[in-house]
């Protein structure tokens, strides 16, 4: 196989013709009379543009009259995305969302051209969104990105400026002025939830769940905490995530954490300075003893600890937890704590169609009032915070700019306020 070369396609001669010739992608582009001084800016101008492109072909005249479709359009876009939307070398879920969003369109329009799509279409795409029962909000920021895809067509010159000005004049859905379902506000957990969890927790989740609710942090923040992000020195820690959501802005995030959290982490920190201090291997470690020592079964009978696991198995436990099995991790130990029925646990493969939806429709609606997610620590956090010290101390714990973005979080003192009204009314 031919060693690929990353080398600038030369200035060359065209001898039947006497003009100059550059190959770009397979492409012939003839610059004029060979050795000129016209044609070898013409060659610099092809160049520099073919780099721009990231060594993709130049658009031709088909193109440049409106002849790519929508489909070549979100290929190119997804090459993007996948180089931009990246953090600590990893393509980040702005690129899922992108995707997503490239879906509909391309279900709906992939073949016309894109500088056929006006504000009329995409404002069927809106409604097409609406019938697929996502939110509001969901479908406005989905819309969003389609027209940021069309406004990089237009940097990349593959669409015309008007196309993408016209896009962006359609107005986003309203709340109580469409049939888009509205999501529901993430509010905080009670601590009683949480308490009757924590028993069906494995331990070391049941420790991060703790330390999220003490410190009001972000989930992904917990997941990635190490030794070496924990200045210890102080009365009070401060511990820097390596990684956090509003880096790109140039922020710094520093969490505190007080004496009821130096508690829970110190035994976490007797590691490695770079290792994860929540390591679901190491979870994994200790449920298997734990399993070893309620053994029943002699060891000299059966299998012996470690016999009669996979050598090569397609999952294993990595290093940190990440949002998603976090998540999952509560999940598991809502249905055992506030009894998930069975029936809904898992569905046999042998059940009608009409009755495996009822089913599912039921689990949804028994997880929405007894299952709780990460987030809500933070909520709760946040709330605890505002009554207790302010909606200031609440915006700086939670590491946001603004206080008008907390307010989502820390939810308001009725009790406060209802004493005022005892006195006042």
């Amino acid at each position: 196989m031919p060693r690929l070369s990353r080398t600038v396609p030369r200035y060359r001669k065209h001898r039947a013709s006497g003009q100059a010739l550059v190959v770009l992608c397979g492409q012939c582009f003839y610059l004029g009379p060979f050795g000129t001084k016209a044609s070898k800016v013409e060659y610099d101008r092809l160049i520099a543009e073919w780099l721009a492109r990231g060594r993709r072909p130049l658009p031709d005249p088909v193109e440049e009259s409106g002849g790519i479709t929508v489909v070549e359009l979100i290929a190119r876009y997804k090459r993007y995305a996948e180089v931009y939307y990246r953090k600590d070398g990893s393509v980040t879920s702005e690129v899922a969302s992108i995707l997503s969003a490239a879906k509909v369109l391309k279900e709906m329009y992939g073949k016309e051209p894109v500088n056929d799509c006006g504000p009329l279409r995409l404002q069927a795409i809106q409604q097409a969104m609406i019938r697929a029962n996502w939110t509001r909000k969901n479908v406005n920021k989905q819309v969003q990105r389609i027209v940021r895809m069309f406004r990089w067509g237009v940097s990349q010159e593959l669409v015309r400026p008007d196309v993408a000005q016209a896009l962006r004049d359609v107005q986003g859905l309203r709340k109580g002025r469409t049939d888009a379902r509205e999501s529901a506000p993430v509010l905080p957990v009670e601590d009683s939830m949480v308490n009757a969890t924590l028993e069906h927790l494995p331990e070391i989740v049941a420790d991060m769940v703790r330390l999220q609710r003490l410190t009001g942090c972000r989930p992904e923040e917990i997941c990635t905490i190490r030794p070496c992000d924990v200045d210890t020195s102080g009365s009070v820690w401060a511990y820097r995530p390596q990684s956090h959501k509003t880096e790109h802005h140039g922020r710094e995030r520093v969490i505190f954490i007080g004496p009821k959290g130096q508690e829970l982490l110190r035994p976490y920190l007797l590691r490695e300075k770079t290792a994860f201090c929540f390591c679901p291997a190491e979870g994994e470690r200790k449920r298997r003893v734990k399993l070893h020592e309620q053994r029943k079964t002699p060891v000299g009978y059966g299998n012996g600890p470690g016999t009669n696991r996979k050598a090569d198995p397609q999952r294993t436990a990595g290093a940190h937890y990440s949002t998603d099995s976090y998540r999952r991790a509560i999940h598991r130990a809502c249905e055992l704590a506030f009894a998930l029925p069975d029936e809904l646990r898992k569905l046999p493969n042998d059940l009608p169609e009409t009755e495996k939806r009822d089913r599912r429709i039921r689990a949804s609606q028994w997880r929405a009032q007894h299952a709780w997610h990460p987030n809500q620590l933070r909520h709760s956090a946040a709330t605890e915070i505002r009554k207790r010290f302010g909606l200031e101390a609440s915006q700086v714990v939670l590491g946001h700019s603004a206080a008008d973005v907390t307010q989502v979080y820390a939810e308001r003192d009725m009790e406060k306020a209802a004493a005022v009204m005892a006195q006042v009314g």
